[in-house]
């Protein structure tokens, strides 16, 4: 589901599984809710889903695009609201969720803790990638720089901050990037400007330490930094409305470089979206921000047992090379767990550390700041 057509889709979804719980039983269904773009729910159905059946698991698995943030969280209340009642959460498995929200939900005992589950695959797992023992990580991705290589030599590719700042001001209108609220690419972007102006330094901003004071003192410095490279932006200070946008926009050639994430542009490629020599290359002073993605189940949920079956069969060797070699992503497992060749291959494109940035209040603050103070012309959808 397009992320935009979500908040009109949601009401008839809603309405669509509430239902007492004898009759959500007898559907059969596993639900797995997804925040992530529409390449990763292709994924789940088109790799993971049909693989998970080969291992002769017949349960019935429906993936949903939640939308973003927003929507996941309006489960995870959902799930949390259940448990109140003993009914069903109507949600088995969250994809790419922190489970750090809703506010008191690991107190009350809503998700699964891994730790205690005793996985065959756990001791796979990147210890790197690893963040609480409510959530399992199963695949990472980062953003990097695409660019049009008709238009500029990969010898000449900017690899610092400052040097990308340099290209952009002297060739106005070639590079662009998404709003921060309407995907991760640009939503990096705007975190790395953020990282450059505190020095470089991502430690200095975790789920714990905000406040709307110390936001404010240090965003502040960032906005000036992206409002000045403004009008050298295509169209003299445009914004796209989401990943896919951006990549549309290098592919008609319309700009020569954007950020973009790892696994999308990768897939571009192998599907002849962007040509074979598309370069590209990533900021060696500090590294754009990414993550790992992760997936939650709550405790609740009506096909617990086979939620947690599905998310060991995720960390086995079939699906992290799947990760690797069709998604374009790089694993959730160590690197000692892939093969040689695709260790070889991958190298120089799939790091094995990432600079992170957290979410929570942190989102909002960088959203509306953005908005008021880098492009306040730009509308808000």
């Amino acid at each position: 589901m397009d992320r935009r057509n979500f908040l009109a889709a949601s009401a008839a979804a809603i309405a669509a599984i509430q239902m007492p719980r004898m009759a959500f039983a007898q559907d059969g269904t596993l639900y797995v809710y997804s925040g992530s773009d529409s390449n990763i729910t292709d994924f789940w159905k088109n790799t993971i889903v049909p693989a998970f059946r080969r291992t002769g698991n017949e349960t019935r698995i429906e993936v949903v695009d939640a939308g973003d943030s927003a929507g996941m969280r309006a489960m995870a209340d959902r799930a949390l609201a259940a448990m109140s009642s003993d009914a069903d959460p109507q949600l088995d498995l969250m994809e790419a969720f922190d489970p750090r929200h809703p506010a008191g939900a690991i107190d009350q005992g809503l998700w699964v803790n891994f730790d205690e589950l005793g996985l065959e695959n756990a001791e796979r797992i990147n210890p790197d990638a690893i963040d609480s023992p409510y959530s399992m990580p199963y695949r990472g991705s980062q953003v990097l720089l695409a660019f049009d290589t008709s238009k500029l030599s990969p010898e000449d590719a900017p690899t610092t901050w400052d040097e990308l700042t340099a290209w952009i001001e002297a060739n106005p209108g070639e590079f662009i990037y998404n709003r921060p609220d309407k995907g991760g690419s640009g939503g990096n972007f705007v975190r790395r400007a953020i990282h450059e102006a505190n020095g470089r330094d991502p430690s200095k901003f975790t789920l714990d330490n905000f406040t709307p004071e110390f936001a404010e003192e240090s965003l502040a410095p960032a906005w000036e930094l992206l409002a000045a490279l403004g009008p050298n932006l295509y169209q003299n200070g445009t914004y796209t409305a989401g990943n896919t946008q951006s990549l549309q926009m290098l592919a008609q050639g319309v700009v020569t470089m954007i950020p973009v994430w790892s696994d999308q542009v990768l897939q571009a490629i192998r599907e002849g979206v962007l040509p074979e020599d598309t370069g590209l290359v990533q900021l060696q002073d500090l590294a754009l921000a990414g993550g790992f993605s992760r997936v939650t189940i709550p405790t609740n949920a009506a096909h617990r047992d086979t939620a947690i079956e599905l998310a060991n069969f995720l960390l086995s060797e079939e699906i992290q090379t799947a990760i690797i070699e069709e998604l374009g992503g790089f694993p959730g497992v160590s690197w000692d767990h892939v093969a040689d060749e695709l260790q070889e291959k991958y190298r120089l494109l799939i790091p094995r550390s990432i600079p992170t940035f957290p979410g929570g209040e942190w989102d909002a603050a960088i959203n509306d700041g953005w908005y008021r103070n880098v492009a306040p012309g730009t509308p808000r959808e």
